[in-house]
């Protein structure tokens, strides 16, 4: 799923969680220095940044379908280098990196076990390909309120627990079908403080990703009713969110002879 919204858009509705995950990310991949990483679906930067405080720009490359956030991740990460791919697709060699990672990614890939084939593939072999996505099932997702409200005054609302990896266990399973080793899981949790509730729900107006687009479908009556029923469940401020997103890694097969 390519994104085409501006970045500052992306950052003001997911970037407020995504840069806080992308550290506790980083550190269940349990990435060392001196270690070539490749950020998949690198959006506007978010892991990329973490990233970079712990590996020199040389060593870390990302890749994204949207062209506007390739051109934001270039400006606001000089020195590494950013492509326009797909993760079914990527433009690049084999055992490429010691790493491959997709932080909030693997629920938008039209393919998910050829993505992570292909992270796979561009590493080398005993390295480790990463991923996580928002727990959507069981409600500790940051959007898990927003879609309990829509649900509850639209039962046809699409809702995101159905993409793959947003269910507990699923992003093992994938990875197991694409051939990775040694497939490990975790729960990530962070906590995102908002001054009020407006700051919270304004992000929801700007089209981003499948929620975005929702609000986006209905008409200024049904925003309006959506806005009302979000706010019933949130004190006006300052309040904080707690989210939680599944992880999983794994080692990518040793070569035979």
């Amino acid at each position: 799923m390519s994104f085409a919204v501006a970045a500052d858009a992306y950052d003001r509705f997911m970037g407020r969680y995504s840069q806080p995950l992308a550290r506790v990310f980083t550190d269940f991949v349990g990435v060392e220095p001196g270690w070539r990483a490749l950020d998949v679906g690198c959006g506007p930067g978010a892991l990329l940044g973490e990233l970079l405080q712990r590996l020199d720009a040389g060593n870390v490359q990302g890749v994204d379908p949207s062209p506007g956030f390739v051109e934001a991740a270039r400006a606001r990460h000089p020195g590494v280098q950013v492509d326009e791919a797909v993760a079914e697709d990527l433009p690049l060699p084999d055992d490429s990196f010691d790493c491959s990672l997709a932080q909030l990614v693997v629920h938008f890939m039209t393919d998910p076990v050829s993505g992570l084939s292909e992270m796979s593939r561009v590493t080398r072999p005993g390295g480790v390909v990463g991923a996580c996505v928002w727990d959507f099932e069981e409600g500790g997702g940051p959007l898990s309120g927003f879609w309990s409200a829509a649900t509850e005054l639209d039962p046809e609302a699409p809702g995101e627990t159905h993409l793959p990896g947003a269910r507990r266990g699923h992003l093992e399973a994938l990875m197991g079908e694409a051939g990775l080793d040694r497939v490990r899981g975790a729960k990530l949790g962070v906590e995102v403080a908002h001054p009020d509730f407006e700051t919270w729900w304004r992000p929801f107006e700007l089209g981003v990703g499948p929620a975005g687009a929702y609000v986006a479908s209905l008409g200024e009556s049904g925003r309006e009713l959506l806005r009302q029923r979000c706010r019933e469940g949130f004190p006006e401020g300052p309040f904080t969110v707690s989210a939680f997103a599944w992880a999983a890694s794994g080692v990518v097969p040793e070569t035979t002879s």
